[in-house]
């Protein structure tokens, strides 16, 4: 055992109903790292998160997560593991305060009331420790389930989205107690569709249709995908992009605000297919790529099992 990966799993496969869920999957997430899982609705992100923490049983493939086998010993990667779920599973019908004493009782965790104040303090919950949790925000339900999954002291978290639909500020919060976690040891594992979320994880993989199509850092993943980008300003835009989606050499063309990013990987072929367009009223800049044209390029040279 590698005490310096907190995940390490190899060749994970899962089908329901005989179609592929995940397919193959090899994950090494090193201890006290924040590790960025992306990729489309439907590409495996949460059956792969399941597997992990114990809730599923792959169909084959081994590992070990937090040092457990994931296939014998998954009770005891539950009692080690904090998971928080895309969507709020806590009991509205109860005060934070009583959401995180029944978690903690159920865990029969020694100390329970001074280890559920502390969490909540250290959440910034204690002002509202005694308000329902169906009448939070969006943002303050994101923080009782994150204090929740931190209740028993996990050394790794796995959060299945965690971020949706809350508020800027709220994520930015979010993020900041992520890494604060992380100085401390605890290794996190989360699926987040935001790319400026993505830029804040140590490294990331992204996964497509079962299918993990690349792991590293954002700048290595950038440079791995040899991606060559244009960016054009200046008149209609969205004109411009139906005229060049279709065209040799041109994977993309994606509008940024008022930038249209046009990319792909045949350098040569792609400036031969745009120089008929660099004329005005269009300004054509060639820049690095985005997390974001990367993984649009992923998404669009990976083939779905499932369609043959």
């Amino acid at each position: 055992m590698d005490n310096s990966l907190a995940i390490d799993v190899h060749n994970l496969n899962k089908s329901f109903d005989h179609i592929p869920a995940v397919i193959n999957l090899a994950l090494q997430v090193k201890t006290g790292e924040i590790f960025g899982f992306l990729g489309p609705n439907g590409s495996g992100k949460t059956t792969t998160i399941r597997m992990l923490c114990g809730l599923l049983t792959p169909d084959s493939g081994d590992g070990q997560c937090i040092g457990y086998d994931i296939l014998t010993q998954s009770n005891e990667i539950k009692l080690h593991v904090g998971y928080m779920t895309q969507r709020f599973s806590l009991y509205e019908d109860l005060t934070i305060y009583e959401n995180l004493n029944f978690i903690a009782e159920l865990y029969g965790l020694s100390d329970r009331k001074q280890r559920v104040l502390k969490n909540i303090e250290d959440l910034g919950l204690f002002d509202r420790k005694d308000q329902l949790a169906g009448a939070l925000s969006g943002g303050w339900k994101q923080r009782l389930a994150l204090s929740a999954a931190l209740l028993h002291d996990p050394q790794l978290l796995l959060l299945d989205e965690p971020t949706a639909g809350v508020d800027p500020q709220a994520r930015r919060d979010f993020w900041d107690h992520i890494h604060h976690l992380s100085n401390l040891g605890i290794t996190t594992l989360v699926s987040t569709h935001y790319m400026d979320e993505a830029e804040r994880c140590h490294r990331l993989a992204y996964i497509a249709y079962g299918h993990l199509l690349v792991t590293g850092t954002a700048q290595e993943i950038i440079d791995q995908t040899k991606l060559t980008t244009w960016n054009v300003r200046g008149g209609n835009i969205g004109e411009l992009a139906d005229q060049l989606v279709h065209l040799p050499g041109v994977e993309q063309a994606a509008a940024f605000g008022n930038t249209l990013h046009v990319s792909g990987k045949d350098a040569t072929l792609l400036s031969k297919t745009i120089a008929p367009f660099q004329v005005a009223p269009y300004q054509w800049t060639r820049s690095e790529p985005n997390l974001e044209d990367v993984f649009i390029s992923l998404v669009a040279n990976t083939k779905d099992p499932r369609h043959g």
